[in-house]
């Protein structure tokens, strides 16, 4: 049986279809545009859309699919949660997705497919033994991943791996889950540029403030680096002291910057509890943007 999955993004709507027979071989990929200023109801009608149109390539319709999802369902109401696509918070997608597609489906978010992926397909492959992955994304946000013996760990509320809405700066940037100075306000990219337009006064990109600071002569571009490494050592920190995961995959643009590897990975034995010893592997993807829709076709 083939495995399908959908990575229903902000943008787009991807399907890949794996076989198994074949290691995971890629037999189809196809997208569609979101669209979701037109609405949930239209997003519904375009996974429609896109299935009926997968199906026809493949000669053949999914027995079940799994999907990556911005945000999670709910455990016990069954209703869509923490989407940054708005119109699916409170939404029943599971049971809506199962009426239209007449299948059964698999909900995880994002990251989690992100980190499900790297496991078996990705990075992981480099790391046999592996028990335990954490998948962090650190792009425009700040998400993760947890997967243990080849499980996605979704949790008791189905927040599994959220280490992106953890305090890391008491009296830090407001944020919109509520809190303030959460790690996603302090190291993602958006933060970032943030904070050296406060310095500087002065709106950059985040590859802008990189290329300036590799300059040598630029003191905010050096301090707001300086401030990504700092935190992002004491965020992964807490994540090997709670967790003490076997390997760390870290996707997004953020997770691009080499200093987080070198430098970066210094700062972790300043917080760590294990007496400033840290052989944790810490690695970039393997996958690029694939992993999330690879991801949902291994639920």
């Amino acid at each position: 049986m083939k495995l399908w999955g959908i990575d229903l993004g902000g943008t787009k709507i991807e399907c890949a279809v794996l076989d198994p027979e074949r290691n995971l071989e890629v037999v189809v990929r196809m997208r569609v545009p979101t669209e979701s200023v037109n609405g949930y109801d239209h997003i519904l009608s375009q996974i429609k859309k896109l299935i009926d149109m997968v199906a026809e390539q493949v000669g053949e319709r999914p027995r079940k699919i799994g999907f990556a999802t911005p945000g999670v369902l709910e455990p016990d109401s069954q209703l869509m949660k923490n989407s940054n696509t708005t119109c699916l918070n409170g939404m029943p997608l599971k049971a809506d997705l199962e009426k239209i597609l007449g299948v059964p489906c698999q909900l995880a978010n994002d990251a989690n497919c992100f980190a499900l992926a790297e496991a078996l397909m990705g990075a992981g492959k480099d790391y046999h033994g592996a028990e335990v992955v954490f998948g962090v994304i650190m792009g425009t946000g700040v998400g993760g991943g947890l997967v243990v013996n080849n499980k996605i760990i979704g949790g008791h509320h189905g927040i599994g791996g959220e280490w992106g809405h953890n305090i890391l700066e008491e009296g830090g940037e407001p944020c919109y889950c509520g809190k303030a100075g959460c790690v996603e306000q302090v190291i993602a990219g958006p933060a970032l540029e943030r904070h050296y337009q406060k310095l500087s006064g002065e709106k950059v990109s985040m590859k802008t403030v990189l290329e300036r600071y590799h300059s040598g002569n630029d003191e905010h571009a050096k301090a707001t680096i300086e401030r990504l490494l700092e935190y992002y050592g004491r965020a992964i920190s807490t994540l090997i002291n709670v967790i003490d995961p076997n390997l760390i995959v870290i996707g997004g643009g953020v997770g691009n910057i080499d200093l987080l590897y070198t430098a970066g990975y210094e700062r972790i034995r300043k917080y760590i509890f294990n007496k400033g010893v840290v052989t944790t592997p810490i690695v970039k993807p393997k996958l690029g943007d694939s992993a999330g829709v690879f991801g949902a076709a291994l639920l």
